[in-house]
């Protein structure tokens, strides 16, 4: 077998210098503190047996979407769910892609144009930033949260009027690495005051905020003023693919010109039936998305009771993030987590910048008071 070339080689040695080399985990039994199954819908028997029963009652009984769904991908499971989400977003339109990255590359690659610019905040996740690389707009990012910056920025970039364009915010309405948000109301205003298209990625929102786990914007009735909309279904829904919600025409744009929708084979049909269900399941089974809330409050007044929230990022969302720099401290905390039976992962450089590295908790309807107190209890007796 051939070997790796010398050049790759030296760039996985360093990766292991710097202890920040990634490597798959194994699967364990630990108390799950990790994953983003936030309301336990991907561990859920009921939306397996019922999805199950959707294809047998509705004759569905093939494994594969069997091309991309402009060829032959397209079955009819696709438009009942798309147009499902529609309706429970509040959009004129919904577009399944294969996953988030899949829509956040698919969009951002096509439709922000040569002469437009992107304003991104400077903590957006990879698959908003790798979109962007493959843009040709120019991009500029402006400082995480901080709404002072983007305006300076707009207001810089205003002065050339050399040639018409269109400026596209992107945020995030919760960061999966901080789990905080931005000011909602005053980014729509600032989007507004200067003609801006704003788009929002609502992956950790889904399912975390609202009655229904409706999203953040959508709750705060701010859907209508924003230009995109992403939502995956990997985090809150527990199950895979993502969808980008807007008008029917920005629907029409992306089936023509995003590429990670066109060149790819399509969702099987389990998988958006699987999707439909778990909407079902949200809009008729608020208990795991009260508990998830309950649960959110409980850590957030648990960390204050034992005096660890200055090391915590504000978040009222599913993620709750320690700083605590450096890789091979916060590795050797997380493992001590882990050895005691909570799984905790530790958050590296270059995954975040320097000295912001993390312990990443992930809050579940399904984790109890009990599981709750004791991971704090144990991560102040390690840390204090």
């Amino acid at each position: 077998m051939k070997k790796l070339p010398q050049s790759l080689h030296l760039k996985l040695q360093l990766r292991e210098q710097n202890n920040a080399l990634r490597q798959l985990p194994v699967a364990n039994d630990l108390i799950d503190f990790s994953s983003n199954d936030y309301l336990g819908f991907a561990r859920s028997e009921s939306i397996f047996n019922q999805t199950h029963q959707y294809l047998l009652e509705n004759g569905i009984k093939i494994n594969g979407a069997t091309g991309s769904r402009l060829i032959s991908g397209n079955h009819n499971l696709y438009s009942i769910t798309e147009n499902h989400i529609a309706q429970f977003h509040q959009s004129e339109s919904a577009l399944i892609f294969n996953s988030g990255y899949d829509a956040n590359v698919g969009f951002f690659s096509s439709v922000p144009q040569r002469n437009d610019i992107i304003l991104y905040d400077e903590l957006c996740h990879a698959s908003i930033r790798d979109g962007i690389q493959m843009s040709k707009a120019k991009s500029y990012k402006f400082q995480h949260n901080d709404l002072d910056d983007l305006e300076k920025l707009i207001r810089k970039l205003s002065t050339d009027n050399s040639q018409p364009k269109t400026v596209y915010i992107t945020t995030e309405s919760v960061f999966s690495m901080d789990g905080d948000s931005p000011n909602l109301e005053q980014l729509v205003q600032l989007s507004e005051k200067y003609h801006c298209l704003l788009v929002v990625d609502e992956a950790h929102s889904l399912g975390v905020f609202g009655e229904q786990g409706e999203g953040l914007f959508q709750i705060s009735n701010l859907q209508d003023a924003v230009f995109a909309r992403i939502v995956t279904f990997g985090k809150g829904l527990g199950c895979h693919g993502a969808a980008i919600l807007g008008s029917s025409e920005l629907k029409n744009y992306l089936v023509n010109f995003a590429r990670s929708f066109i060149y790819t084979t399509g969702l099987s049909p389990h998988s958006v039936a699987t999707i439909l269900i778990a909407y079902q399941h949200l809009q008729s089974e608020k208990e795991a998305v009260n508990q998830l809330k309950n649960n959110i409050q409980l850590f957030n007044q648990h960390k204050t009771q034992l005096g660890l929230k200055p090391l915590f990022v504000y978040s009222k969302s599913a993620i709750q993030c320690a700083i605590i720099p450096g890789n091979e401290k916060v590795k050797h905390i997380a493992t001590q987590l882990q050895d005691n039976g909570f799984d905790v992962k530790a958050i590296l450089s270059p995954t975040v910048p320097e000295a912001q590295e993390r312990l990443r908790f992930c809050i579940h309807s399904y984790n109890t008071e009990k599981e709750i107190s004791e991971v704090l209890k144990l991560l102040a007796s390690l840390v204090f």
